[in-house]
């Protein structure tokens, strides 16, 4: 008899968390910069230019930013570790008392608890008060490189599309043929997320072309005040 093993989401937060992030910030606002241009100048040339920059220097921020700010929590980690292990070898009964009362916490019996943190002790002191009292494991546990690829790869892949409309969609409906296309794709990266993350497919849809449509609203609006002044 086979048993079937349990499909569980949460291993991928770590790099879904990246890559959604990236792609909805390399949509919306390569969009709203386009958006905002368009309704400012309507010129090709100005929209792709825009296009091209906000798409090229956004995903090098969000991938340097990602980095900086995983590689941040990687640190603390790290310092964690060495406190923890430090106290294990100065103090190891201190350090499995604590660790038994992690289970008494959880319900788990006193005896059954010390117990338990004995074995897993002598298994790998470390990785148990890592995991039990630090909260780090393999799921969770930082990767800076990998968010950072994500992110610029996501967000170049969202910007993508208000970039090509740039260069493909009429002049005169700039505005409109960005907006519809963005709202799409918004859908599909909602839904993808969703699916993805095992969470409600409508909720995600509806709440990311809320913001989506209140981010290229008000960029759209700054624009146009923008154009009529300098008009």
């Amino acid at each position: 008899m086979h048993h079937q093993v349990e499909k569980h989401y949460v291993n991928r937060v770590g790099w879904l968390r990246a890559a959604v992030l990236g792609a909805n910030d390399g949509l919306l606002s390569t969009t709203s910069i386009v958006i905002g241009v368009a309704a400012a100048s309507p010129d090709r040339n100005t929209i792709i230019l825009a296009a091209l920059a906000g798409m090229i220097a956004g995903a090098m921020s969000m991938a340097a930013g990602e980095y900086v700010s995983v590689s941040s929590q990687e640190d603390t980690e790290k310092a964690d570790l060495l406190r923890e292990k430090s106290e294990l070898k100065e103090m190891p009964e201190v350090e499995l008392k604590e660790l038994a009362k992690i289970y008494e916490k959880r319900g788990v019996s006193k005896e059954t608890a010390l117990q338990v943190a004995t074995e897993l002790t002598n298994h790998d002191a470390l990785a148990a008060h890592a995991h039990d009292e630090l909260g780090i494991n393999e799921i969770t546990q930082a990767k800076p490189l990998q968010a950072a690829m994500a992110s610029f790869a996501s967000f170049g892949l969202g910007a993508l599309l208000p970039f090509a409309v740039s260069l493909l969609a009429p002049i005169k409906q700039m505005v409109y043929f960005q907006y519809g296309f963005s709202i799409m794709f918004l859908m599909i990266l909602g839904a993808i997320s969703a699916r993805t993350g095992g969470s409600k497919m409508g909720i995600a849809i509806l709440r990311i072309c809320f913001w989506g449509t209140v981010a290229m609203g008000v960029t759209a609006l700054i624009g146009h005040l923008f154009g009529v002044s300098v008009a």
